[in-house]
């Protein structure tokens, strides 16, 4: 009977182990995606009324968790019942990835003119709940798409491991993107709030407190646009790694090239040719 008992926390000792250090490959594999994620929320949850954002953040936290408890059944299904579907999936949100990040670096060299008259519009406060709800409905459609690479990319790393292991380990990853990511969004977006109420710490100027508040205040808007940047940069590398790791002609192509240049060059031509395909239908039906 105590062996039969032991012998049982034995296994679940070893799958505990199997899981931490699946866990550890699955949450790098999936870094590029976290780190597109994490600068997409931080850009959406700014802008609001200061006592608005960590409503707003909760909001989509919430529907972030409900993307995960509708995406990670069917994943699980489909990686025990037809596995071939992963990897289809797999290339089609790295299509959908190259394509995001192809059309920040467009939107850099060719700016939409209508850009600069979207930022002075003023909005009334009648229209602010509609304008809230309308940007956590987007956040949460973009977490979605998001949240399907993070759990395929996720059990594409443990794919010929134990169904047990799969589940446990892309579970894991899964919750801790959501929480990891808007953790530190949460902290971000409340930067400059901090900052004011250091420099309102005391009645004395340039005083240290001053220093430190006017620094997270002014640092704010670098840090979200410095988390644009890499989130587009990571959007590139990571689909670029899709296609060179799935696709067997990509994998050979350039062995002298190495592999993050590989990987760059690979999302930026599929996600280019992605973005004249979507402007060519949209012309298309425009007509």
């Amino acid at each position: 009977m105590a062996s039969g008992f032991f012998a049982v926390l034995d296994d679940i000792s070893a799958l505990m182990d199997d899981v931490a250090s699946m866990s550890k490959i699955a949450t790098k594999k999936t870094a590029g995606i976290l780190g597109d994620d994490l600068a997409v929320n931080a850009e959406k949850a700014t802008g609001f009324v200061s006592n608005r954002e960590i409503p707003v953040l909760w909001a989509i936290t919430k529907g972030s968790f409900l993307n995960k408890l509708i995406i990670l059944p069917i994943a699980f299904l489909l990686s025990a019942y037809l596995p071939t579907a992963i990897t289809i999936i797999l290339l089609f949100g790295g299509v959908y990835l190259a394509y995001e990040g192809a059309e920040k670096v467009y939107e850099f060299f060719f700016p939409h003119k209508e850009e600069h008259t979207e930022e002075t519009t003023i909005v009334s406060e009648e229209d602010l709940p509609a304008l809230e709800k309308t940007k956590v409905k987007q956040a949460i459609i973009t977490d979605f798409i998001l949240s399907i690479e993070i759990v395929i990319i996720a059990l594409s790393t443990v794919v010929n491991e134990p169904l047990v292991t799969r589940i446990v380990v892309v579970t894991v990853v899964a919750l801790l993107a959501t929480v990891g990511v808007y953790g530190i969004v949460a902290i971000i977006v409340r930067m400059d709030d901090y900052g004011y109420k250091l420099i309102r710490l005391n009645d004395r100027d340039d005083s240290f407190s001053d220093k430190v508040g006017m620094l997270l205040v002014n640092a704010l808007p670098k840090i979200i646009k410095a988390l644009s940047v890499v989130g587009t940069l990571a959007l590139l590398l990571v689909s670029g790694g899709i296609f060179n790791h799935n696709i067997e002609y990509l994998h050979h192509l350039f062995p002298q090239f190495p592999s993050l240049l590989k990987d760059f060059l690979a999302g930026l031509v599929v996600g280019l040719v992605a973005l004249l395909l979507m402007k060519l239908v949209k012309r298309i039906f425009k007509k």
